[in-house]
């Protein structure tokens, strides 16, 4: 038996009210299984990719994913003296995405850059998987579109085009020939029937996926819908054509696959929706005034860096914090 203040108890009891480290509740949910849960998800735009783009595509792929899962070991084993956990698929699920920024013409070594900086300067040197304040995948392409901007705008029509002629994407067309562009039709945007990134072809396939993530509890509506929102809103209100822009580009990729990034994203259900929201308007606002046609890579990247800021003004106070309450 055992006592609490003067009162004897049972052993049962005394097992109940014993107390441990949190978590006390546990999920069933780990890192692997989520990660291979994203895996899953962007399988079918990774196989259209393969059948748009055939060879490059698989070229691309494997080496921006042999590329990340090798910088990771390499600098889990020898840099920083981490516990080595590429089987956590989390190095994978970073190539993939970096993949999927990438044109189809990059050649391997390039992509294999990229993959290279996507760790170590995304991930690694803020310590690893869970500590990175950038989504990776997307550090990785900024660096590549920095260091090799012709060869990140070099596209190619899909094999399945009457020509396989270099052209430029969708987005490009607006960039460069304003209200006079020929834009795709409607079925070919959505399809991905078009020139661009491996990932930014079929938003179909794209959505396939989301919907997954969707029905697996990976990731809610709270940041890809107004992200998607205020794109439409915004360029229905400035003349520009707001299914296309939801169509063309990366948009679809960024909302729903980089953006909902648990790590880099907000963590309040208030916060997730000004962080969508603003993502939005920033992919908006550099496509519309900004050199570059594209802006969804840029706009995640800058909402990464603000959404410690986001959950520091938007998490729930405590109950009796505030004013008037007992110091």
């Amino acid at each position: 038996m055992a006592k609490s203040k003067g009162i004897e108890l049972p052993e049962t009891y005394r097992m109940r009210l014993s107390v441990s480290v949190s978590p006390h509740i546990k999920s069933p949910d780990d890192v692997p299984r989520i990660m291979r849960d994203v895996v899953i998800a962007l399988a079918p735009a990774a196989l259209g990719a393969l059948f748009y783009f055939r060879a490059g595509a698989a070229i691309v792929m494997v080496s921006a994913i042999a590329s990340c899962l090798l910088t990771e070991y390499l600098c889990a084993r020898y840099l920083f003296g981490q516990r080595v956990v590429i089987d956590d698929w989390s190095a994978v699920i970073c190539g993939l995405l970096l993949s999927f920024t990438l044109p189809p013409t990059l050649p391997w070594w390039t992509a294999a850059v990229g993959g290279a900086c996507a760790i170590f300067f995304g991930k690694a040197v803020f310590g690893g998987i869970g500590q990175n304040i950038l989504n990776p995948a997307l550090v990785g392409r900024a660096i590549l579109l920095a260091s090799w901007p012709v060869a990140m705008t070099t596209w190619k029509a899909p094999a399945t085009a009457l020509d396989g002629v270099t052209s430029a994407t969708p987005l490009g067309m607006v960039k460069e020939a304003a209200a006079g562009a020929n834009l795709p039709a409607y079925a070919d945007l959505f399809i991905g029937n078009i020139s661009g990134s491996l990932g930014e072809t079929s938003a179909l396939l794209l959505l396939v996926g989301a919907a997954y993530l969707f029905y697996r509890k990976i990731i809610t509506w709270h940041i890809p819908v107004p992200f998607v929102a205020a794109v439409f809103v915004l360029s229905l209100f400035t003349g520009r054509d707001p299914l296309s822009e939801i169509l063309s580009g990366g948009l679809i990729l960024g909302a729903f696959f980089m953006a909902t990034d648990m790590v880099t994203s907000p963590v309040t259900p208030r916060g997730r929706v000004i962080f969508g929201a603003s993502c939005g308007f920033l992919t908006w606002l550099i496509r519309n005034f900004g050199g570059y046609p594209e802006g969804v890579c840029y706009a995640i990247l800058i909402m990464n860096a603000v959404a410690p800021l986001i959950d520091r003004y938007t998490i729930p106070r405590e109950f009796g914090a505030g004013k008037g309450a007992a110091a």
